[in-house]
């Protein structure tokens, strides 16, 4: 058996296997590197083909040129959308903190006298220990700015180099293609090639699929609000976009500043939002998520779940937000370098 092993696939080949094996396992030593990486070649993979259409259209822009427009139109259009959430989001973080026993009354007033709700003994609980705890953690907060200053420094640090990549994948891509190419022997350039355009083309539909879930989970949200008449609706649409790019964890965090955006109108207007927030995250989840993930990245929503908790698990936030790639990148290997040999 063993023979029929090696006249099938040849000794290269199974060494190169061996050495792939071999740099996958380097490669964990080194996680946060290569998801700097990883990250960085998905989010290029989205923006090359806008700078293939450049040098295609304008053949005297060079493609360090189209690069560079690409990259920091891109760049501006992501701050226009940050900037207002920062300012205006920052404010409103500080003005919910200042008003924080008022917003506490207001709560406990409105548990206590919501039908269901007032049956549960909440007025004879111990709201003042509860305070107390809130406060502690608000302490430890506030104790702990030091360490978040650091987090904050090595994000901005990630987040220039990762700045960096993109601008390199984007520029230098044939040159990133051919190095690439290096590592396989002649025999299996043409099979690897192929590999890395289909790689390349489904973590870039990832980002464009990405951005049009968030953007219409953010639309329903914005219009809802507006509707209702709740102040800083854009802010919140925005704010539960962008939390949208965190599965699970991000929508509860979105829905919890929305309910304290609108704490203030009465239950009828809680209730509407939370109606509201909850037809958003229907639609997304069995709308737009099932067509624009399915078309562009052709992946069950099964396994993009799976590697969802999988990649949770061993990467954190990072893994959650890439997770689709992540699972795309790896059925496309599975499916050249296994399926379609035993089939």
């Amino acid at each position: 058996m063993l023979d029929v092993f090696k006249r099938r696939y040849g000794i290269k080949n199974i060494i190169f296997f061996v050495l792939t094996i071999l740099f996958l396992i380097f490669l964990t030593k080194i996680k946060d590197v290569a998801i700097l990486f990883f990250a960085s070649y998905v989010i290029a993979c989205s923006l090359n083909p806008i700078a293939d259409i450049i040098c295609k259209k304008y053949e005297k822009i060079s493609r360090n040129t189209a690069a560079s427009i690409v990259f920091f139109g891109s760049l501006f259009i992501a701050f226009l959308f940050l900037v207002p959430i920062i300012i205006v989001g920052g404010q409103e973080i500080s003005s919910f903190l200042n008003m924080f026993p008022e917003h506490f009354e207001r709560a406990k007033h409105f548990f206590a006298n919501t039908p269901y709700l007032s049956d549960t003994n909440l007025n004879d609980m111990d709201w003042g220990s509860v305070a107390s705890s809130v406060s502690g953690v608000t302490s430890n907060i506030v104790s702990g700015s030091i360490t978040a200053s650091k987090e904050v420094a090595s994000a901005l640090i990630y987040f220039l180099a990762g700045c960096i990549i993109i601008y390199y994948f984007i520029a230098d891509k044939d040159t990133v293609k051919k190095g690439y190419l290096l590592l396989f022997p002649h025999s299996m350039k043409k099979r690897a090639e192929e590999i890395l355009e289909s790689i390349s083309q489904k973590v870039g539909g990832y980002v464009l699929a990405q951005l049009a879930a968030i953007t219409g989970v953010g639309l329903i949200v914005l219009i809802g609000l507006l509707l209702l008449g709740v102040n800083y609706a854009l802010i919140l649409g925005l704010i539960t976009a962008i939390f949208d790019l965190v599965p699970i964890i991000g929508p509860a965090v979105a829905f919890v500043i929305i309910l304290l955006a609108v704490s203030k109108l009465g239950a009828l207007k809680i209730g509407l939002a939370i109606l509201i927030f909850a037809f958003a995250q229907w639609a997304e989840n069995n709308l737009i998520r099932p067509y624009v993930f399915g078309k562009l990245l052709n992946i069950h929503p099964l396994i993009i779940f799976f590697f969802i908790l999988v990649t949770a698990q061993f990467l954190g936030i990072v893994g959650l937000i890439f997770a689709p790639a992540i699972a795309a990148t790896v059925c496309v290997l599975v499916e050249e370098l296994y399926i379609k040999n035993i089939n």
